[in-house]
């Protein structure tokens, strides 16, 4: 079993040669890879379910579940700037933006289950769930959130727009796996303090929203999910149900 400084760096090392490999084949670039550990006992996964009404616990993923390693992969600044609004009219999401969500979920697919391969010869047990796709359809709500997960975890914060903001913005893919390991001393990539700069006044991430669903009211989940499917519609050569365009602002890369 790996000690604990070394875990990190196996996950760290797996997650990079995935992402080298991955660069061959895709067109999706990313910045750096951020991570976080967290124990799987931490009472605030038991609070979940009162926020987030079905909810599993890492114990449900994995009985005898110890840590829970959230991690990001955020997007290069050329693919973000790609998808703001007035670049492709109408709101729409950009292709780049399209195709970058479906290769980096095919990406984290993969890099979790490689993560799971190389730990059994640690004797570590993992558990996951897909990146994406696995929320209940009419209340647009997951039985396991990575954006939740990775919160708890302090891998960052949660924003106006309800998009997780760490220390490298928001504009990126999060996944999440449960392991049968200790998590190390020192936990990852902590964003101790919340960057959303809402509360002092910006507003560009709902100035940004192409059909009104995020207002300072709150987000409109229904609304949000409907213009998804429909630039969905319009990449049918991918499930590109994805919008992105509140993930642009000034906290898309810190």
């Amino acid at each position: 079993m790996p000690s604990q400084p070394t875990l990190t760096q196996h996950v760290r090392t797996l997650i990079g040669a995935a992402v080298a490999e991955a660069g061959a084949n895709a067109r999706t670039c990313y910045r750096a890879s951020l991570l976080a550990f967290v124990r799987a006992d931490d009472p605030r996964f038991g609070d979940l379910p009162r926020y987030v009404p079905g909810h599993l616990h890492p114990r449900d993923l994995l009985p005898g579940a110890r840590a829970v390693c959230a991690f990001f992969l955020p997007f290069d600044t050329e693919l973000m700037l790609a998808n703001r609004p007035g670049k492709h009219g109408d709101g729409w999401a950009s292709e780049t933006w399209a195709r970058a969500y479906v290769e980096t979920n095919a990406l984290l697919a993969e890099i979790c289950a490689g993560l799971a391969e190389s730990l059994a010869h640690q004797d570590i047990r993992a558990a996951w769930e897909p990146p994406t796709h696995n929320f209940d359809p009419v209340r647009l709500v997951s039985a396991w959130s990575h954006k939740s997960v990775a919160a708890i975890a302090g891998l960052g914060h949660l924003g106006r727009h309800q998009m997780l903001i760490t220390k490298a913005g928001c504009a990126g893919r999060l996944c999440s796996v449960v392991l049968d390991a200790d998590p190390p001393l020192l936990p990852g990539d902590i964003l101790r303090k919340n960057p959303c700069q809402y509360d002092r006044g910006c507003r560009v991430c709902v100035r940004r929203c192409p059909v009104g669903a995020l207002t300072e009211a709150g987000l409109d989940r229904q609304r949000c999910y409907a213009r998804c499917l429909e630039n969905d519609a319009r990449f049918p050569q991918w499930r590109a149900d994805v919008c992105g365009k509140c993930a642009t602002g000034p906290c898309a890369l810190l």
